[in-house]
């Protein structure tokens, strides 16, 4: 009876962490697009600036107020040679998803950087020469596959936010790949993880944002009729996304590395519905298959790679080259930022 109890409370915290997860996720990639098209606040190098701070402040009254997680101490010199190297990446992954944001859907930017699992497993073959099994590249067809028709199909087909996407896509898989060699011997969580990289990126964004925004941003001040409200949305959308990242760490401690990866897809098409109800983009049928088609290959690609994990823990007499080598850097419980 007690073990049934705990189970229910368990299953019940799971399902509120994934609730709340995709809330704020889906919350922040409707405001960001809202931003762009119905503000007219046309700047993602500002709006990501403003993010970056939010997440700064945000991670420091965690961290050092309110003590939510205690402080990973990380050496003055380290900070420079590993973290300002992923704070790049970082801010390049986080630039990219809003400039793309910008130019198209919300459903086409989602789908495409359903395509991360794949640029992951292609870099780490090109240039760490990392061994992947059959059923590894197999589980990548049906992304692939899925991505191509979802980009033949969409209506509001623009190249340069196809682009910015899939460069974002690379940005995300060297991101991990770097997370996995830079931050060894650091156990990270994703508030430590923001705490030292958002003012990084800050400084990083702060000075491109100035020299090639300022004077568009100066304008939009002086023109646009409602200021003040505006101002609001893009400062809450900042703060929502600091709380993103707290939700990401909150669902992974709760979740199984399957349940993790299957939501995830789940909210891709959540954030796909909810954005086509709000701003009713032109979805065709095949692009909606397409669309369909990249979130099974996910999940699928997830699956595999559980069951990948779960034969390299276990005792075996034969294992072909390292067991390490045939499993991508990626986590089985990745904290996304």
């Amino acid at each position: 009876m007690e073990d049934g109890k705990m189970g229910n409370v368990a299953t019940v915290r799971a399902v509120l962490a994934i609730l709340q997860w995709w809330g704020f996720n889906v919350t922040v990639i409707i405001i960001n697009k809202w931003i762009f098209q119905k503000l007219e606040f046309k700047f993602p190098l500002t709006v990501s600036c403003v993010h970056f701070i939010c997440s700064s402040i945000g991670a420091y009254i965690a961290i050092k107020v309110l003590k939510v997680k205690p402080l990973i101490e990380v050496a003055p010199e380290d900070r420079w040679k590993r973290i300002f190297p992923m704070s790049f990446v970082f801010c390049i992954n986080i630039v990219l998803g809003n400039i793309s944001l910008r130019y198209i859907p919300v459903s086409f930017m989602q789908t495409i950087k359903s395509f991360t699992p794949a640029t992951t497993v292609i870099l780490q073959w090109l240039v760490w020469r990392k061994y992947f099994e059959w059923r590894i590249w197999a589980s990548l067809i049906p992304i692939v596959g899925g991505i191509l028709l979802t980009s033949v199909t969409e209506l509001s087909f623009n190249m340069f936010g196809f682009c910015a996407a899939m460069v974002g896509c690379l940005a995300t898989s060297t991101k991990t790949i770097l997370a996995e060699s830079l931050l060894h011997g650091y156990k990270f969580d994703s508030i430590n993880t923001v705490y030292y990289m958002a003012p990084f990126a800050t400084m990083i964004l702060s000075i491109p944002a100035i020299v090639l925004e300022g004077s568009g941003v100066i304008n939009w001040l002086y023109t646009y009729e409602s200021t003040v409200p505006a101002l609001v949305i893009i400062i809450t959308s900042g703060v929502l996304a600091f709380c993103l990242n707290f939700s990401i760490f909150y669902v992974i401690h709760s979740t199984t590395a399957v349940t993790f990866n299957v939501a995830g897809n789940l909210k891709v098409a959540v954030a796909v519905l909810i954005s086509w109800m709000i701003f009713r983009n032109p979805i065709s049928a095949m692009n909606a298959v397409g669309c369909g088609i990249t979130l099974v290959g996910c999940t699928f690609y997830g699956y595999v790679r559980h069951l990948i994990s779960q034969q390299a823990t276990s005792p075996s007499p034969r294992t072909p080259r390292s067991r390490l080598e045939m499993l991508p850097l990626v986590c089985e419980k990745q904290e996304k930022i």
